[in-house]
């Protein structure tokens, strides 16, 4: 197999993380590292974010999050907070503690988004950083079962 078009390449070719929405993170944690998933380590600061559009616009600086990686695979883990509306939070309500998205790293996040609107998908959330990076929810859970987001990476100055 050859080299891949980069033009025609579908947005979720590379999967980046799988986030799983708990109650209480410090738990969650403590058991999985228990049994040899881990360690976990604080997320990057989401203050990073410029600019939160969609129902978790209030509630995205207050998430509690940890990941580890498993492989080229990141495992995030999110708590939101309790006495605030967010898609987390709704999640947990409808369907307790599980896979509330994954995430797929494309190389241009606005073309990546464009071309999945064409497609007919809908974006129910966005964040972007000030170097244009971030992320889009897509509704994808009602018929495939779980949230497909899009991600591009920060750059080194972001991540600072």
């Amino acid at each position: 197999m050859g080299k891949r078009d980069k033009d025609r390449e579908s947005p979720f070719s590379e999967l980046h993380h799988v986030t799983i929405a708990v109650k209480d993170i410090e738990k969650v944690v403590k058991y999985y590292e228990s049994i040899g998933i881990g360690p976990f380590k604080s997320f990057p600061p989401l203050s990073n974010f410029a600019k939160i559009e969609g129902k978790d616009k209030t509630a995205f600086y207050k998430y509690k999050v940890k990941e580890a990686n498993i492989g080229p695979i990141s495992l995030q883990l999110v708590q939101p907070p309790s006495n605030e509306e967010s898609s987390y939070g709704e999640f947990l309500k409808r369907r307790s503690e599980g896979v509330q998205h994954l995430g797929f790293v494309v190389d241009d996040i606005e073309k990546a988004e464009t071309k999945l609107k064409e497609l007919g998908l809908k974006v129910t959330e966005t964040g972007r950083r000030s170097d244009g990076s971030g992320f889009t929810y897509f509704d994808t859970e009602e018929i495939g079962g779980v949230i497909l987001e899009i991600r591009q990476n920060a750059t080194k100055k972001e991540k600072e």
